[in-house]
This record gives structure tokens, C-alpha cells and sequence, in this order.
């Protein structure tokens, strides 16, 4: 709410403002039946505003009457449409600054929490469960506290008419209290289980849509209909159930309402036949009982609805329960980044995922700037591992890896990350133009920058044949490229970014052998004065490679160099070859 405070001040002097426009409203109805009808005097602040002419003239009165009635509605409106405005303006102001806090620290928690939960369920949190914080403040707390004191006054001005109806009005309220506490009670912690089921049927549907090609290739659209109907049916079921408790709740209240409305009329009549009460006075008071009760049954309402709008509100602060990958992830880059140049040390460096056995296990090397190291061993031997380690998506339980002598630990996540490039086995397109793309880790590159990154890499040529050239929009995930394109862009950005140590994922795995070697010369270019490693099991791929470590799950590093085709294939069937008898390869 902070930055909001100015509009939210003035919507709660608006609620408050209705208060007495509301006691206003029955004003005109009583002057027309107890002073125009009924011939009785003009109370003594009207006798006292009204000029004497007005006084001796029913038709006059009357349409004073009229104009009251009218000029109150227009008051009633008037306060009505700025405290809509406002709560429009400030409740989307307030949802678009926790919206943008939830994002963001999710941004910043570490990979393992997203593979966790799963990037559906956090886009739900943010998205759905947020908005419910409009609703907690606007809608819920602060109209809450207005009902009270809308509640508040009109029990006085009910009690200073006629004490007996106002105790015959407010005798219904212990029993609305004890309405909501049964409510509250049976249905209080389903909403949570409610939202978690939206959720499931929400990820439903964004995993088929991220995969549909393999959902058609498949021929599983009914699969995934059924599962999606399965998961949305549970949602649905519990949301009808909390429904039918709402209804049963609603019903309770109004019928109880009614009936506190049934006893003030028939008090009221008793009354006039008595001649305590004038009809006036009754038509006021019941007047009044219609705007006594709407906040008591408000009140009920928004203490159940709070309780569902916190569920959902929980489940997005949830978010920021969970710790970021380190203090300093969010840190600025240096206004004078520190210039690196690639050397890699690990030393004596472990890690597990979780508890089960080391996937690198005392592992150690040292490579100076400018190698180019091949990476090669079974699935699981811990290819993928090192690479997380070398950007810290994860951290080793016990050694240290350092990048030109410094401990990657010390330095920043942002400056960290912008000295490694990245050309992966699935080129990650976004939905944008080529350029875009192209300048996604360098933003303010200028246009020729990006063209010259294009012609490094090769693309240039497929681009400027695009129907809008660089202004093109590949479509989601690169779709409307092909996988050599595609790739090409991702290795035009890699260049653009120009950082000391490139990073290639089995880049040329998903291409054929034409494309694979357009890659491949764009790859050798990229490489030139730069620390890299090749995750690949392609001799192409690591033929230029000053050497090669095999990895294997939990078993010392092995160093091998390759002088010819014949060793590569060996290395690649897991034959034994001679090792580099030292890890230190300066």
C-alpha cells in the first residue's frame, strides 16, 4: 500500500462521507408525509433555512421535499463515482507493484526452486493469486472498517428515533455474527486447497501449449484434454461446494435480516397505533433499517471473503518465503566491471543433488584463457553439473572454483554471468524480432553491432531474405525459423555479448550435416580467443579442442588429447586411452 496512501486517504473520507448522505436520503420522504400530508411542523434547522413564503405553502414544501430528495441522490452518486474512480486507479497501481515484487523475486530464486514447482505454478501465483490483494485492501479491509462506522451510526440514529425499534433492529446482529463464525469454521481453509487446484489445471494447460508440436506429433490431443478436464473438474467440484456454502450463508443472512425487518414493523405499528411513533418517523426508520442492514450483512460478507482473498494472497507471498540464489544477485553491475580474461580453476570441488551419491567428487583442473576444452561421458556423468557450477545455477558443497584467481562465490551474480555465453543444444528464442533476439544479452547494442554479430555467425544472408529482415519476428521460441536459423541467432547473440568464456550445449546435435557445418565455422570464429567448452559427443565438434575431459559419475577427472579422428571415436565409445598425466594444464 505504500505510495498509495494519498488515494486510499481520500477513498476512506469518501466512505466515510457516505455515512451521513445516507442519513440525508429519507429526509426528502419524511418532510413530504409528516409536513406536506400530514400538516405537522418543519423541524426547527428547515423553519430556520427556508423562507416564510415556503412554510405557509404545501406545494412549495413539497417541492422542497423533491429537491432535497433529488439533491441528495446527486451527492449519494457524485461520492459514489470519484471513490470508483479512485479505487480503480489505486487498486491497480497496488496490484501492479506487488505483481512486479512477486516477479522479480522470483526471478531471483535459485533454478532448483523453478524445477520444483514448476514455472506454471509461479506464473499462477503472480498472475491470479496477486490480484487478490485488491480485493484484501480496496474491497475487503478498508470498506470493512466503513461498514463499521456506517454500521455504528445508523444504530444511533435508529436508537435516538425510537430505542425500542433500534433494540428490535440490532437484536438480529448476534445471530448474523454467529452465521459468519459457522462460515468461517466449515469453509475457511478450503480456499487455499481450492487455489492449488486451479493452479494443477492452470499448468495443464501451459505444459501442452509450451510442447504442442509433441502433443500433435503424438496424436495426444485427447490425452490432454482428458487430463486437463480432470484437473479443471476438481477445481470446478470445489468451487461449486464452496458455492453451495456461500448460498446456504447468503440465504441465512438475508433471511435473518428479513425477519429483523418483520419485528421493527410490527413494533413500528404498535407504535403509531399508540401514538408514540409518527408514520414519518416509521418510514424513516425502516429507511434507515435498509442501510443498518446492508452493512451488518457487508460486514459478514467481507470478514468470509477476506478469508478467501488471504488464501490466495498467501499462496503469492509464498514466493517470498523462498531465499534467492545469494544477497547480491540483484546487485548492479559495476559502473567499471572488472575486465576477465577466462582462466578456470576448480579445486578440490564435490557435489551431490541432495543426498544421493557425488556426481563430481574431489574434482580439480585448471585451464588457461583462450582453451577450448571438449567435455564429453555418459548421460548423468556430470557434463551439465559442471557448467551449472561454473555459473553458479548451483553450488558445490565443498572446494572452490575461481575465474582469473577470484573466487566465484565473491563476485556478483550479474558480473559473474555476463563473462560466460551460452549457445545450447535447443537454441531459447523469444516471441520478438531477429534483432531482438540477437541483442538479448547486450540491449543497447546499436544496429550495426547486431549486423556484424549476424555476419560473424553466419545468418546474415537467412536474414536479410525474411520478409522484414531484422524487424522479422521469429514467432514463439524461434518457431517460424528453422533449427539451423535458429541456432545461427543464438550464436549471432554469443558474438554480440563477447564474453571471455563460451559455453556450447551439443549445438550442432539437432541439425543436419549441411547446416552442422555452417554451425560449426561460425563456432570456430566464436571460439578464437576465447576460454570454451564443447558439450558434445560429435568428432566435428571437438576436433579442434586442445583437449578433452571424460567424465565419469563420481570418478576422477580425465584429461586426454586427441590427435586424431580414430581417438575421438575411441574417447567417444569409452575405450581406454592414454590420460594427460597432469591436471594443471598451463
Amino acid at each position: 500500500m505504500r505510495g498509495q496512501w494519498r488515494s486510499i486517504s481520500v477513498i476512506f473520507a469518501l466512505e466515510m462521507l457516505s455515512t451521513p448522505l445516507s442519513l440525508l436520503a429519507p429526509i426528502g420522504i419524511k418532510i413530504a408525509i409528516d409536513n406536506v400530508l400530514g400538516g405537522k411542523p418543519l423541524p426547527h434547522i428547515l423553519r430556520a433555512a427556508l423562507p416564510a413564503s415556503f412554510l405557509q405553502s404545501s406545494e412549495r414544501l413539497l417541492m422542497v421535499a423533491v429537491a432535497v430528495q433529488i439533491g441528495v441522490a446527486l451527492l449519494i452518486q457524485a461520492r459514489w463515482f470519484c471513490s470508483y474512480l479512485l479505487k480503480i486507479h489505486a487498486g491497480e497501481r497496488m496490484l501492479l507493484n506487488f505483481r512486479s515484487r512477486v516477479y522479480a523475486h522470483a526471478l531471483a530464486l535459485p533454478l532448483g526452486y523453478h524445477d520444483e514447482r514448476g514455472s506454471a505454478d509461479s506464473a499462477f501465483r503472480i498472475q491470479d493469486d496477486a490480484s487478490a490483494l485488491r480485493t484484501i485492501t480496496i474491497d475487503g479491509a478498508l470498506f470493512l472498517i466503513s461498514d463499521i462506522v456506517k454500521l455504528l451510526s445508523m444504530a444511533c440514529v435508529t436508537l435516538l428515533i425510537d430505542w425500542r425499534l433500534g433494540f428490535v433492529a440490532l437484536s438480529v446482529a448476534p445471530l448474523l455474527s454467529l452465521q459468519a463464525l459457522l462460515y468461517e469454521r466449515r469453509v475457511g481453509g478450503r480456499y487455499k486447497e481450492v487455489k492449488k487446484m486451479e493452479s494443477f489445471a492452470f499448468q495443464a494447460v501451459h505444459e501442452t501449449l509450451s510442447i504442442l508440436r509433441v502433443v500433435k506429433a503424438f496424436v495426444q490431443e485427447r490425452a490432454e484434454e482428458r487430463r486437463f478436464w480432470g484437473r479443471a473438474r476438481d477445481a470446478s467440484g470445489a468451487r461449486i461446494r464452496l458455492g453451495y456454502a456461500d448460498g446456504i450463508f447468503g440465504f441465512a443472512v438475508n433471511l435473518t435480516t428479513s425477519m429483523g425487518m418483520a419485528m421493527v414493523l410490527l413494533v413500528g405499528i404498535r407504535n403509531i397505533e399508540a401514538g408514540v411513533l409518527t408514520l414519518g418517523s416509521l418510514l424513516m426508520v425502516i429507511t434507515y433499517l435498509a442501510q443498518l442492514y446492508a452493512p451488518l450483512q457487508n460486514i459478514t460478507y467481507h470478514l468470509a471473503s477476506l478469508k478467501a482473498s488471504a488464501a490466495s494472497v498467501d499462496r503469492a507471498l509464498e514466493v517470498f518465503a523462498a531465499k534467492p540464489e545469494s544477497a547480491n544477485s540483484l546487485v548492479a553491475v559495476r559502473t567499471r566491471p572488472r575486465q576477465f580474461h577466462g582462466s578456470i580453476d576448480f579445486q578440490n570441488v564435490t557435489f551431490a543433488y541432495g543426498s544421493s551419491a557425488p556426481i563430481l567428487n574431489d574434482f580439480s583442473f585448471e585451464i588457461p584463457p583462450g582453451s577450448r576444452v571438449g567435455l564429453v561421458g555418459k548421460t548423468g556423468a556430470g557434463k551439465t553439473t559442471l557448467v551449472n557450477l561454473l555459473v553458479r545455477f548451483v553450488s558445490p558443497q565443498s572446494g572452490r572454483i575461481l575465474l582469473d584467481g577470484h573466487d566465484i562465490q565473491h563476485i556478483g551474480l550479474p558480473e559473474l554471468r555476463r563473462q560466460f555465453a551460452f549457445v545450447l543444444q535447443e537454441p531459447v528464442l523469444f516471441a520478438t524480432t531477429v534483432a531482438q533476439n540477437i541483442a538479448y544479452g547486450n540491449p543497447e547494442a546499436s544496429r550495426e553491432e547486431i549486423v556484424r554479430a549476424a555476419i560473424a555467425a553466419q545468418a546474415h544472408d537467412f536474414i536479410c531474405s525474411l520478409p522484414n529482415e531484422y524487424e522479422t519476428n521469429v514467432g514463439e521460441r524461434g518457431s517460424l525459423l528453422s533449427g539451423g536459423e535458429r541456432q545461427r541467432v543464438s550464436i549471432a547473440r554469443a558474438f554480440l555479448l563477447d564474453s571471455p568464456v563460451l559455453i556450447m550445449d551439443e549445438p550442432t546435435s539437432s541439425v543436419d550435416v549441411t547446416t552442422e557445418a555452417e554451425v560449426l565455422r561460425a563456432m570456430q570464429r566464436l571460439s578464437a580467443g576465447r576460454t570454451c567448452f564443447f558439450v558434445s559427443h560429435r568428432p566435428g565438434t571437438l576436433a579442434n579442442c586442445d583437449f578433452v575431459f571424460r567424465l565419469r559419475q563420481g570418478e576422477p577427472l580425465e584429461v586426454c588429447v586427441c590427435d586424431s579422428e580414430t581417438d575421438f571415436e575411441a574417447l567417444l565409445r569409452g575405450d581406454e586411452l592414454e590420460p594427460v598425466n597432469r591436471v594443471h594444464l598451463a
